[in-house]
């Protein structure tokens, strides 16, 4: 998958566990396992597209 494909990927499902996340929240009891998975996703893939966009900006413009 191209870089920039790769990169808008992760955003888009990034952006979907926010909304899982909101849902969850809006729960009566929202699922404290539930809320701390979503939340590890979407920190690994916030780290995903930091590490990636920095490689980018490092390999410089083609």
């Amino acid at each position: 998958m191209p870089f920039a494909e790769r990169i808008f990927s992760l955003k888009t499902r990034h952006a979907e566990l926010e909304s899982e996340l909101k849902a969850e929240a809006r729960r009566p009891q929202p699922d404290a396992a539930s809320v701390a998975r979503i939340k590890r996703e979407k920190l690994r893939l916030k780290d995903e597209i930091e590490r990636l966009a920095h490689r980018g900006q490092a390999a410089g413009p083609h």
